[in-house]
């Protein structure tokens, strides 16, 4: 690409939602010129590969909503590419066991969610069957879930990557976007030492959407709040406790799954992850905080009413984060033979989740037009089933901005 260039679309994010809508552009308008940009040296860097490789069944999500749609629509879609494709996938199965009687009722509620998104073969199990699944896991009543399963995500990235390539879209790293412009012959933007135009922009920057969208001089009511998950992974001679999924029944007040197992696509075993303030937007194991990006959550007043609201759960959170003993006391809900000398550091994800100015956690997938640009402000788990249904929903939002 010069310096200077001209395309019909830019799409701003090369992760699996930003990648997935420039596929289904591609694929709906042949002859399409568009370029991915990306901060990054490579596609995928965030949350796409920094996560538990779960395919979400659709089981939690609110019948109805973006996401209850675009999940199960993407799940059956991941299955379709991995397999047809060649990549890793295994459509494992999952456990979701309530393990104290205040749990049934949100047991009967998921039961109910999952039937009115279209589940096929859930089963509800009762203390005695749970073990028909999960030999080592207890607890009084479960789901089994058979359509959710994991896969290679940063697979399907790379290839989506590589088939874009074969089209003559462009994608190009290295170029975070710090200026954009509106004007006549569209939209403008300075992203590295390049100068583009567009017709259309469509903002899927994922744990910075909120930054680009307001670059983009749009004033949305969500901010991004980064929430760090960390992750423990079981030892060789404990991995075997865990044959698939097992979650545990998800506090209905939060957008967070809770503690869970997951035997990963390579066998190894994850427990996590929980979910804390990260310090930084990219603030994973190792990562240099980000004090200044701390300050500003801090000073959102959506945050500080979130963080009044429910600071008896952030500081629990907090000391599990601190503590391999409680965290392991957490996991034995589920698993009662696994100890604390089971876990070892895993890796860690910044989930990009978007807070309203109530202090709300906004629960469903936003997506938010401003003209001749679309902004994905809020797509946190199942983002990454969802992905490639999210990036059909998108092309059909844009259609007619192509053909004006």
């Amino acid at each position: 690409m010069s310096n200077s260039a001209r395309f019909d679309v830019c799409v701003v994010g090369a992760g699996l939602v930003g990648l997935s809508v420039a596929r289904a552009l591609v694929d709906s308008h042949p002859g399409l010129a568009l370029a991915v940009l990306d901060k990054e040296d490579e596609v995928g860097r965030h949350q796409s590969s920094h996560n538990s490789g779960v395919v979400h069944s659709g089981l939690y999500y609110r019948p109805g909503s973006l996401k209850a749609r675009l999940c199960v629509e993407g799940r059956r879609s991941v299955y379709e590419l991995c397999e047809a494709e060649g990549i890793p996938y295994d459509r494992s199965g999952k456990l979701v066991i309530a393990t104290d009687p205040a749990e049934l009722p949100a047991l009967d509620e998921l039961e109910r969610r999952g039937t009115a998104n279209g589940l096929v073969g859930m089963r509800r199990l009762g203390a005695e069957e749970i073990s028909e699944y999960e030999p080592e896991a207890t607890g009084i009543a479960a789901i089994h879930v058979p359509e959710a399963g994991v896969a290679d995500f940063p697979a399907i990235a790379g290839h989506h990557a590589a088939v874009l390539a074969e089209t003559g879209a462009e994608i190009v790293t290295d170029a975070e976007v710090t200026r954009i412009g509106h004007g006549v012959d569209g939209v403008s933007l300075v992203a590295g030492d390049r100068q583009l135009t567009a017709r259309v922009l469509i903002n899927c920057a994922g744990l910075h959407s909120d930054r680009v969208a307001a670059l983009a001089g749009v004033e949305s009511q969500v901010r991004i709040v980064p929430f760090r998950g960390e992750y423990y992974r079981l030892t060789e001679d404990a991995a075997p406790l865990v044959r698939t999924l097992i979650y545990p029944v998800p506090d209905p007040r939060f957008p967070f799954l809770g503690v869970h197992f997951t035997r990963r696509i390579d066998g190894s075993v994850e427990v996590g992850p929980n979910a804390v303030l990260a310090i930084g937007r990219e603030h994973y194991r190792g990562a240099k905080p980000d004090w200044a990006e701390l300050r500003s959550v801090l000073g959102n007043p959506g945050f500080r009413k979130l963080a009044m609201r429910h600071w008896r759960s952030g500081t629990s959170e907090m000391l599990n984060s601190r503590s391999k003993r409680l965290y392991a006391r957490l996991a034995r809900r589920l698993v009662p033979a696994l100890r604390r000398e089971h876990l070892v550091a895993g890796g860690a994800g910044v989930r990009a989740q978007a807070v309203d100015p109530t202090g709300k956690l906004v629960d469903d997938f936003v997506i938010e037009e401003a003209g001749n640009s679309v902004h994905v402000l809020n797509a946190p788990s199942p983002g990454a089933t969802a992905a490639i249904a999210i990036g059909r929903h998108i092309a059909g939002r844009v259609a007619p901005l192509l053909r004006g």
